[in-house]
């Protein structure tokens, strides 16, 4: 069995829960405190996805103080042994769950049926209920700015990107690196290796020299570990990192890097519950809430490149810059999306489908 870590953070006991019509709400009193688990599809360790969503358990624990405990299970299979998990959790007093990875949604929902007055957020998915809520990120806000990066520093004109599993978050990753990309430089293409796996540094390694081995000078990642970052370095040649900051395993390979600020939504969801507004909601947030950012940008790069990132980063927050604003062709050069148009928001979260100038059939 893979080892499953719980760590106790402040705090003692659970707030009950009273059922309502709508959704859970928690008895607003002075001495109990919200006990909240979190399950990650990782080990923590100190990079990554499960790293930055537990960065945000932290930034709980010092918003709200004894008013609250935290516990946490790492490397939770996305199978149904996340129900058992969860159900422990539950048994161990949590009122609120976090569930951090698109492969936990169907043992959410089941788990969140048998204790309606326990309060679920789960991350990636599609599915709600009454006493689950949604979340993701515009996270593909922050790839069309890399892509623009990409786009200008590349001298093959051919990227790379290790990807983990189709589906739509990651493709949506993809095209808006590669329009980023071709909107600075059209002769841009794009080839990609599918790992199915979220983290297998070995995995990923083998990927990202496969794609240096097909001409690519620049890869991206939607994958966990820093070993695409580290093949770039040790070949000399440039790459982003994703979830957290990956500067220090490529000093001189790494751009900069596409970084998630999960706590921004944890203290805002958890402060609905505590103030007994919490109700299940379809959110995504993006650079303009704060929850997308780039990680610093190598002093390397050229003034013209930072500042048209800069220039971009505040469009998009403005909302001046949509990256999947028409015209937009799919891969086989067929117009998608037309001048004066946008990817409906609909399509954009189920998207399948892979722009322009990326080589490859999906899996």
């Amino acid at each position: 069995m893979k080892r499953r870590q719980f760590l106790l953070a402040s705090g003692a006991t659970a707030l009950s829960a009273l059922s309502t019509l709508s959704a859970p709400t928690i008895a607003a009193t002075s001495t109990p405190r919200l006990k909240i688990g979190f399950i990650y599809p990782g080990p923590v360790a100190d990079i990554g996805w499960s790293f930055q969503h537990d960065l945000g358990r932290r930034m709980l624990e010092r918003e709200f103080g004894t008013r609250i405990e935290t516990v946490f299970v790492e490397r939770v299979p996305e199978s149904p042994e996340a129900e058992r998990v969860m159900r422990q959790l539950i048994d161990d007093g949590c009122k609120m769950i976090f569930a951090t990875s698109f492969g936990f949604m169907n043992p959410v929902i089941k788990v969140a049926a048998e204790y309606p007055d326990v309060i679920f957020e789960h991350c990636s998915g599609y599915k709600s209920a009454r006493n689950v809520g949604i979340y993701q990120t515009r996270f593909y806000e922050g790839a069309y700015l890399l892509g623009t990066i990409a786009g200008r520093m590349t001298k093959t004109n051919t990227l790379g990107y290790v990807a983990p599993i189709p589906i739509p978050e990651v493709i949506r990753n993809l095209d808006a690196f590669v329009l980023g990309a071709r909107s600075v430089n059209p002769k841009v293409t794009a080839k990609v290796v599918w790992i199915n796996s979220w983290y297998d540094p070995g995995l990923e390694r083998d990927a990202a020299q496969t794609l240096v081995a097909q001409g690519v000078d620049t890869l991206y990642q939607n994958t966990d570990s820093p070993a695409p970052v580290q093949v770039a370095q040790s070949r000399k040649l440039y790459a982003f990192g994703q979830d957290s900051d990956m500067t220090r395993f490529g000093p001189d390979a790494h751009l900069t890097g596409n970084v998630l600020n999960w706590g921004v939504y944890y203290v805002h969801k958890v402060r609905q519950v505590l103030e007994g507004k919490w109700k299940s909601e379809d959110t995504k947030w993006g650079m303009k809430e704060g929850i997308v950012q780039l990680a610093p940008l190598n002093p390397a790069l050229p003034k013209d490149v930072v500042a048209l990132v800069e220039q971009r980063r505040k469009a998009i927050i403005a909302g001046t810059l949509q990256p999947f604003a028409g015209p937009v062709n799919n891969q086989a050069g067929q117009l998608q999306v037309a001048a004066g148009k946008t990817v409906p928001e609909s399509e954009l979260w189920t998207m399948k489908w892979y722009v322009e100038g990326i080589q490859g059939k999906q899996p």
